[in-house]
């Protein structure tokens, strides 16, 4: 879950309500354990970020290392979920800042973001590689990665969310990194499906979006995917956020 947004008095009585209890590192022994983690933005009102796991949590981490600032928090939380194989998997819950041309600090921060996002990313790549977890990274990226998943490519061009400096990342991640765009392999090269629209206008009813929202996973992670859903609601009064969720099904 992205852009939490509330305080922790808020978000405890409706995670307690469903029967998830705080995610306890170490506690594999209880298959049936429903755990929760989430951090909250210590700005008020922004970001904040949570994971809800039916499997059993090794251990939980807050915050991308090496960012301090305020302005980074409620943006990252990892969590090792054992599966019933015996498997440990690294799923990390990711919200990267939207950027905004017109304010270069608000550039500024979301690359020191995306920079710091890589060095980790390196990370997950080399324990995968070395027979050790596996990791899927989800969540809000606020990055088009090719003219498929933006409706008006050309344009964005020179809109935050499509910089051509802010799709190199993903460029990056999937070829130096090796991490694979999960949704696009399932769904091949076609136009879309998109995961956002603009409040403005009639952005969602003319279908004009964007496919900001991904699943990257370590590639022996990534070929168990069968299936996904982005579960778009079906007419502009019935959806509860300018975003629909993405689920991806993995066979593990």
């Amino acid at each position: 879950m992205q852009e939490v947004r509330a305080p922790q008095n808020e978000i405890d009585p409706i995670f307690d309500e469903f029967g998830f209890e705080y995610a306890t590192a170490g506690r594999v022994d209880d298959q049936s354990e429903l755990n929760r983690m989430n951090e909250i933005c210590r700005i008020k009102g922004r970001a904040g970020v949570g994971l809800l796991s039916t499997l059993p949590v090794v251990e939980k981490r807050y915050g991308l290392p090496g960012l301090e600032e305020d302005v980074d928090s409620g943006r990252w939380i990892e969590a090792d979920v054992q599966t019933p194989q015996g498997y440990v998997i690294t799923v990390t819950c990711v919200y990267v800042h939207a950027g905004n041309t017109d304010d270069p600090e608000k550039m500024k921060q979301k690359y020191r973001f995306l920079d710091t996002m890589l060095a980790r990313m390196e990370q997950l790549r080399d324990e995968a590689a070395h027979g050790g977890k596996q990791a899927v990274l989800c969540g809000d990226f606020n990055i088009a990665h090719t003219p498929l998943d933006i409706k008006n490519a050309k344009a964005n061009e020179t809109h935050a969310g499509f910089l051509p400096e802010e799709r190199a990342y993903v460029d990056k991640w999937l070829g130096e990194l090796e991490f694979v765009d999960v949704m696009r392999e399932l769904a091949g090269d076609i136009q879309g499906p998109y995961t956002w629209w603009s409040q403005r206008g009639r952005a969602f009813d003319n279908n004009v979006g964007w496919r900001i929202d991904y699943q990257f996973a370590t590639p022996e992670l990534a070929e168990t995917a069968c299936g996904f859903v982005i579960d778009k609601a079906p007419t502009y009064d019935l959806r509860w956020s300018d975003h629909a969720p993405l689920s991806i099904m993995y066979d593990i």
